[in-house]
Parts: C-alpha cells; structure tokens; sequence
C-alpha cells in the first residue's frame, strides 16, 4: 500500500525538554568559570548535592513511604550522571569545548540503537534520519579543529562518558511510569552528589580554597540539575529515547544563541550545524504511514482511527 508523511502530535513533554535543553545549553559558561576554581570531582560532587537537597525539600513528604525498587532504580540512574558529567568535566581540563563537543555527540547515534536493543523494538525510520542529522550538526558545531583528535587523557574520559550519558536516558525510560517521580528525583541526585566527592580521595583531589565563583555556580547549576532531571524524569514516561536523545542535541545550539546574546561571533559551519540539528529534531517527528482504501466509500484515508495508539518507546 502506499505511504505518506505526516507530522506526529507535538506533545507538552516534548516541549518541555525542548525547553530544559535551553537550560542546559546555558550552564556551560558557568561551569567553565567553575572549572578556573574548583577540581571536577569536587564541583560535580557539591552540584549535584545542592540539586539533591532542593529536589529533598520540594519531594519530601514522599520520601516517608519510598521503596527499594524506588532506591534502587534513583542508584543506578545516579551512577550513570556521576560517571557521564564527571568524567565530561574531567576532560574539559585538558581539551577545548569543541572537542568535547565533536566526541560527546557520540552518544546520539548511540541511543536509537541501544533503545532498539533494550526494548526489542526497532526505532522508526525518521528516528534514525533524526538521529543521523543530528549528529552531523554537532560534527558541524564542533568545528574542523574537532577532527584534529590525539587520544590523550582528556579524549579517552570524554569518549567513556559517551557511554553513561546514553545508558543515562535509556535508563530513565525503562523505570518512566514505574517508580514515583520524586523519589527517583532525589535518589539519583544525591546518589551523583555522594559518588563525585567519594571520587576525590581515589583521584587524589583535594578541597578547592573558598571561592565565591565555585560557590555561585554549583547553586545555580545545582537547581539547574534539579530542573533538568525532574524533566527528564516526567517526560520520559511518554517520549522515546530516541527522540528524546535528539531533542536533547539541541544543546550546543542554545549554548551558541546564548554565546552570540553574549557577543560571541559563531562561524558558517557552526551555523549551518545548528540548523542541522533542528531539521533533524523535526525530522524525527515526521512519521510514515499507510494509505489505505476505504472499501466503503471508495476513498483514500490516512490513519485507521481503530489502530493502536503508539507506546512510549515507539
């Protein structure tokens, strides 16, 4: 039977991570200050303690009857941001922002198939077009100084990070709609928090001297944090990895509004990324669907009104 595109609903969870991307995108230039102050370990470890206290006093009634499969799902969710952020915070010591940028994008064609893999569904075809476009505007956006790659310290713990960053989203999608919101808020948080100053004596890290700088930006990315995972946590249960992974590619490019509000002058090619990366979040929400003939009056319709609504994972 023939097929055509059409466009699927525009959900509120989908704009609400479109939105949360914004918020990540702008943190950047704060953890770069950071960075000029504090080790990685330390500042990962204060900012996600400061956004696990804030998600403690906003959730905490319902912390009276959590559960072990409520820990358990907030521990393994937590080790993932410990491992993605600190080991991309690390890196940032000794590579520039395009590199990380051009290896961190790693993660985007990642995601489709691990999600293909876990839930035993194959992603649809414009998930992988999504994907794909994606992708290569963070290729774009990293810059032809990206590709200049020696494996140093820096490169190898970017590249792992890749690896928890991905398992981080396909893991809030397989405990969505299963575990209470807050609890699982809370737990990964401080789970993140905890492991990032226990990080510091093994690495040989020691404590920053005081610093306003350091201070300042670990509140304000800590409810960052906070805003970001309870997000991610509440929209997820609808939307797939896959597209939730191309909606959170948009990063840089809200970075590289923010940089140019700022005065910063982005380059054509990164440019030319960034409308990449929006065409492929929009292509992932085109979708193929069968024309049928309605053997009742004779016509062409789009979709059989009986059919099964999509899952969470489609």
């Amino acid at each position: 039977m023939p097929t055509r595109l059409r466009w699927m609903r525009f959900r509120p969870q989908e704009a609400a991570l479109i939105a949360i991307t914004a918020v990540w995108g702008s943190t950047f230039l704060l953890v770069h200050w950071a960075m000029q102050h504090s080790g990685p370990w330390f500042f990962v470890g204060l900012r996600f303690l400061v956004a696990g206290l804030i998600s403690v006093v906003i959730f905490h009634r319902v912390l009276r009857g959590i559960r072990w499969r409520d820990i358990g799902a907030g521990v393994a969710i937590g080790v993932m941001i410990y491992l993605g952020y600190g080991l991309q915070t690390v890196g940032l010591q000794t590579i520039d922002s395009s590199t990380s940028a051009f290896i961190t994008a790693m993660y985007v064609p990642l995601v489709p198939l691990a999600q293909w893999a876990v839930f035993r569904k194959r992603p649809p075809a414009m998930a992988f077009v999504g994907a794909a476009l994606a992708f290569v505007g963070l290729v774009l956006i990293a810059g032809p100084d990206a590709f200049s790659l020696t494996l140093g310290a820096g490169e190898i713990a970017t590249m792992i990070s890749t690896l928890p960053i991905a398992a981080e989203i396909i893991l809030i999608s397989v405990f969505a709609g299963r575990i209470d919101l807050g609890r699982i808020t809370i737990v990964q948080l401080l789970t993140a928090g905890v492991l990032g100053l226990l990080t510091m004596p093994v690495v040989g890290e020691g404590f920053p001297a005081f610093s306003w700088v350091w201070v300042v930006c670990a509140v304000g990315l800590g409810a960052a944090s906070c805003l970001i995972q309870l997000t991610m946590n509440w929209a997820q249960k609808s939307v797939s990895p896959t597209r939730a992974t191309i909606i959170y590619s948009g990063e840089p490019v809200w970075a590289g509004v923010i940089g140019r509000i700022a005065g910063e002058r982005l380059p054509a090619l990164a440019l030319v990324g960034g409308g990449l990366v929006v065409l492929g979040i929009l292509a992932s929400e085109l979708k193929f669907v069968r024309r049928r003939a309605d053997a009742a009056s004779g016509g062409i319709s789009g979709i059989d009104p009986a059919a099964p609504r999509s899952t969470p994972h489609d």
